[in-house]
């Protein structure tokens, strides 16, 4: 057994503890699940942060140490992932703002659900965001991104080189199938902020996905031909 085999089986058991815990705590007591367990800057929603700063820091750490021996588009694709992971953890803390205590502007103040600094739960004609954009188009990409795209990488060898040359790192089934089992579980929990949950399987997943996906060589230096 491999290192990365040992990691993604501790991380996949701890992972299911905390939702195990999580679905347990929502049906015994779904306030105090929302209040502690799940609560605004809660040991939930931090494991989220860092999960998804752990994402931005590996992509980083593959693009400065890989420059010099890949291509452009493999550069434009670890880039992209670099300011994605960055803007995702950024806004999973309102950018540090209740750390240091930073003081909201007047446009946040009027215009986000929570009077935070971050985009993500701003309203739009009496619509957060989050819902339109954060929630049902990021559940469209997860499904065709774990579900539909491992499909096509093993099925086409035009879509495989596209990702490779992107970089866009493909999941294992096992990865597809803790997703699975992560969501029937997070839908069960009774409580309001169940999703916060999901967040952090989601940045787990994705952080696993990018530790050791089904192309791994994408994060190999290429060999001169």
């Amino acid at each position: 057994m491999n290192i990365f085999s040992k990691i993604e089986k501790i991380a996949y058991s701890i992972l299911l503890a905390i939702v195990l815990f999580g679905l347990i705590l929502g049906l015994w007591d779904d306030i105090y699940f929302d209040v502690n367990y799940a609560q605004e800057d809660g040991p939930v929603e931090w494991g989220t942060a860092i999960m998804l700063f752990g994402i931005f820091a590996l992509s980083l750490y593959h693009l400065l140490t890989l420059w010099n021996t890949k291509k452009i588009l493999w550069k434009v694709g670890t880039f992209l992932f670099v300011v994605l992971f960055l803007f995702a953890a950024g806004e999973e803390i309102s950018w540090g703002q209740r750390i240091f205590g930073v003081e909201s502007s007047e446009f946040f103040i009027e215009n986000n659900a929570q009077g935070e600094t971050n985009l993500h739960n701003l309203v739009v004609g009496k619509k957060k965001i989050n819902k339109i954009i954060f929630s049902q188009l990021l559940f469209l990409v997860m499904f065709l991104y774990l579900l539909i795209t491992p499909i096509l990488f093993r099925k086409f060898s035009w879509f495989k080189d596209l990702a490779n040359k992107f970089a866009v790192p493909i999941v294992k089934w096992h990865h597809t199938i803790a997703f699975i089992v992560v969501t029937v579980l997070v839908a069960l929990n009774p409580a309001s902020r169940k999703w916060e949950v999901y967040e952090l399987a989601f940045g787990a997943i994705f952080f696993l996905i990018f530790l050791g996906p089904l192309n791994k060589e994408i994060f190999e230096p290429e060999q001169p031909k």
